[in-house]
């Protein structure tokens, strides 16, 4: 099974999108009856104005409908030096857990994505394969994304991308990791901490904190990722 996981980590990646693929690594599990409420920080810094100091936040709130279905709805806005914050996008995700965790060497689940920009006429859906794989305390967690743009303000076209993670159970709160984003938009790699804060019943609090180095000339030399998620 881990042949598995490091063949998809060693897949050639080709994409023909310009904006950056760094974001989020997915696991595939849903849990029956849960509600989600959840914000996400973007903040490249990098040695070209084009690119430093530019912000995204998302905001946005879900629920299961079953054990195995999921779905999701984005509110994204941008800030940058040059513009304020706007509202850029919205975005709605289905997640669909495609096995039950431990039924198989691997766990897998399909998130599928639909995305709407605000100002300009560019439309955007997408699938993405999710593999986690356990052996011991470690986790292997790999994601693979199928998308296709169109619309009047953009030409057509196809773009695939990559994220994976390592990450490593030391403790419920605390859980550290490295997480690898490669396309032609977008090349980095870093380490990423996480955990998760119990609160009674259902509820919990789970925070993510990292930062990702581009490791080419478009990638934004630092990408710092926060993320909240408030489960109830």
């Amino acid at each position: 099974m881990k042949a598995v996981f490091l063949a998809l980590v060693s897949l050639p990646i080709t994409v023909l999108a310009d904006s950056s693929t760094i974001d989020k690594v997915y696991d595939p599990y849903v849990n029956q009856l849960e509600k989600e409420l959840e914000y996400r920080l973007l903040h490249q810094n990098d040695k070209d104005d084009t690119k430093d100091n530019r912000q995204t936040h998302m905001v946005s709130a879900g629920m299961s409908w079953s054990d195995r279905l999921f779905t999701e709805l984005y509110l994204v806005g941008e800030k940058s030096p040059e513009n304020d914050f706007d509202l850029t996008s919205v975005e709605a995700e289905f997640k669909w857990q495609v096995t039950e965790q431990g039924e198989y060497g691997n766990d897998w689940g399909l998130l599928f994505e639909l995305e709407a920009e605000r100002d300009e006429h560019v439309r955007e859906v997408s699938s993405t394969l999710i593999m986690l794989h356990e052996w011991s305390r470690w986790v292997g967690t790999a994601n693979l994304t199928l998308g296709y743009e169109w619309g009047n303000d953009i030409d057509n076209e196809f773009e695939t991308a990559f994220a994976g993670q390592l990450r490593y159970r030391y403790r419920s709160f605390f859980e550290p990791s490295m997480e690898l984003y490669w396309s032609d938009a977008s090349q980095g790699v870093g380490p990423v901490v996480s955990g998760t804060q119990r609160l009674g019943g259902r509820q919990q609090l789970m925070w993510e904190f990292g930062v990702i180095f581009g490791i080419d000339s478009e990638t934004a030399d630092q990408t710092w990722k926060l993320s909240l998620e408030y489960e109830f």
